[in-house]
């Protein structure tokens, strides 16, 4: 075999190599933020806005005798989009999962996705720059950090243009009532996206 051929054979086949690895790692480093949009990647998109609508439907009270307040964890499919797709899967899945809600309750859609996106956006964001369970941690709570001040600046400013409240009675709620709500439902969200994050990104690894 001639010198020639021999490299010829080993460009070839580096070359090889090289796309197979960027087709395994397209999905892994967030395919979804880069690249085209492919008929597979609107299809993971939608159906993760699917689940994020059916999840924003179960509601139930998370503190006794607060019945106004309910927990749904469309959040959790915010995170997992964010972490199987990168940042722009997480605001797309936030914004548009709750779409459904804006016919019957604008004023609380508006609440759920700025909490949503504070939530999945910075989670992503951190998690993107090194994909490890260490990384997922921290950047779950960063992103609860980040809705947490979000939730109880939109309630100051929000709540009181619907629910016939002034913004000091709404400040009076904080720390009896807002503030363990949204610790307890961040809680919930983290600890379910831990467990279940990375079992659903290998299935989509091979789907």
């Amino acid at each position: 075999m001639s010198v020639s051929s021999h490299n010829h054979m080993h460009a070839t086949t580096s070359e090889s190599n090289a796309h197979e690895d960027a087709r395994h790692n397209a999905h892994s480093t967030g395919v979804a933020d880069s690249g085209r949009w492919s008929t597979k990647r609107i299809a993971m998109y939608a159906l993760f806005v699917a689940l994020a609508m059916v999840t924003s439907f179960i509601e139930f009270p998370l503190i006794p005798g607060v019945q106004w307040l309910k927990y749904d964890p469309s959040g959790i499919v915010c995170l997992v989009a964010g972490f199987a797709f990168g940042p722009s899967a997480a605001a797309i899945v936030s914004v548009l999962g709750f779409l459904p809600h804006v016919f019957t309750n604008p004023w609380g859609t508006l609440m759920a996705v700025l909490v949503a996106l504070c939530l999945s956006v910075p989670a992503a964001l951190v998690y993107r720059g090194k994909r490890t369970r260490s990384r997922a941690l921290v950047g779950i709570l960063v992103g609860a950090v980040c809705a947490l001040a979000a939730a109880l600046v939109g309630n100051l400013l929000i709540t009181p243009i619907y629910a016939h409240m002034t913004m000091a009675q709404v400040a009076a709620m904080i720390v009896p009532i807002l503030l363990p709500f949204n610790l307890v439902k961040f809680a919930i969200h983290a600890v379910v996206t831990f467990l279940v994050y990375k079992p659903v990104s290998n299935l989509l690894d091979r789907a």
